[in-house]
């Protein structure tokens, strides 16, 4: 049996991220992924978003780690030349009674240290952004984009510079406490032994946790669909209306050619194998985007959304339900577990890492 310190389960944005800091601050770690590439569930099926900060409870760990996650991340890209921008966010409020809701996300950005937000009138929303529709939008500044495949690569780069090493198409399929050590069983026939592990498998986290028999929260998957744009829209920055159960709405997001992208919706699913999710994007859909688009986008062309992509979160709260916050569980000896690693996630991966290696 190998021996290793640390185990990180999940090469996805934020197990890259651990393994990372855990390898530069001089831990032997390995990272084991089941897929046979980096980052092919939740990190590569979202909005690609630089979130500020703004909706989360105060003291909340996402309102925390996003707010630290957002500094660490624009200084690490440019640091290390990953394609980004800071493009500014307008969270717009299409009738004068919704109003109140800008001032309420405005006033919980600024208890989560988010100082840099303006409500704006119409008139100035309009001067920004003439082609919505707006009775007043919130200015977020800090709000931006990022390439997140550049971002996973440079995070694997640095873990393996600093001598982590990946291994790739090895699904962890249980293990048990031995003494101080995890004994993993990694595919069909081989054993890795490790003094800590990390659970960061997203939409696998308690399927993995439970394989170890650790105890793990019941997760609830919420499938987001995302339509893309036939020619240019006529925005700079991100729009979001106003939030809804389960997400943030049907917003405007930019990738970093300019190209523009709406959604996600939010589809609760059954409970099933993580594996057997679907992905699939229903053309019928269309129509229901294009109602919840013109309300802040009138002149948005008839048939000019394309299905995109769709990807599923992981949520530690079911619907009708308040929004849960990231949990970070070490209940179990050696076994740190994260689960409900949902938006802001990518957002929050390097503060997440920072968090978890002050645990081990």
């Amino acid at each position: 049996m190998d021996q290793v310190e640390v185990a990180v389960i999940g090469a996805g944005v934020v197990g890259l991220a651990v393994a990372r800091e855990l390898a530069r601050r001089g831990r032997e770690v390995v990272i084991v992924e089941a897929a046979g590439a980096i980052g092919t569930g939740i990190s590569s099926r979202n909005s690609e978003v630089i979130h500020a900060g703004l909706y989360y409870p105060a003291g909340s760990l996402k309102a925390r780690l996003c707010v630290r996650g957002k500094a660490l991340l624009y200084d690490y890209c440019a640091a290390r030349g990953i394609t980004h921008r800071r493009c500014g966010k307008l969270v717009v409020a299409t009738r004068t009674e919704d109003l109140p809701r800008l001032e309420q996300i405005a006033a919980s950005g600024a208890a989560n240290g988010v100082n840099d937000l303006r409500l704006l009138s119409r008139a100035e929303t309009l001067a920004l952004e003439p082609a919505l529709q707006a009775a007043g939008a919130l200015l977020s500044p800090s709000s931006g984009i990022v390439d997140s495949h550049g971002l996973m690569t440079a995070l694997l780069a640095d873990a393996e510079a600093a001598g982590a090493t990946l291994a790739l198409a090895s699904p962890v399929t249980g293990g048990e406490r031995d003494g101080e050590t995890w004994r993993l069983r990694v595919g069909k026939d081989f054993e890795l032994g490790a003094r800590h592990v990390v659970n960061a498998t997203g939409l696998y986290a308690a399927q993995v946790a439970e394989s170890l028999g650790a105890p793990a929260p019941r997760l609830r998957f919420a499938r987001g669909h995302y339509f893309s744009l036939t020619g240019r829209a006529p925005f700079s920055r991100l729009i979001y209306p106003l939030p809804v159960d389960g997400g943030l709405g049907v917003h405007l997001t930019l990738d970093l050619g300019g190209q523009a992208r709406f959604g996600p919706d939010v589809q609760w699913l059954p409970d099933a194998d993580p594996a057997m999710l679907n992905y699939a994007v229903d053309p019928a859909l269309a129509p229901a985007f294009e109602a919840e688009v013109h309300a802040y986008w009138p002149g948005l062309p008839p048939g000019a959304l394309q299905p995109a992509y769709s990807g599923i979160r992981p949520k530690l709260n079911g619907p009708g339900e308040a929004a849960a916050d990231f949990s970070i569980d070490t209940g179990t000896t050696g076994l740190v577990q994260l689960f409900g690693i949902e938006s802001p996630g990518l957002t929050a991966s390097l503060a997440l890492a920072e968090a978890v290696a002050a645990l081990l």
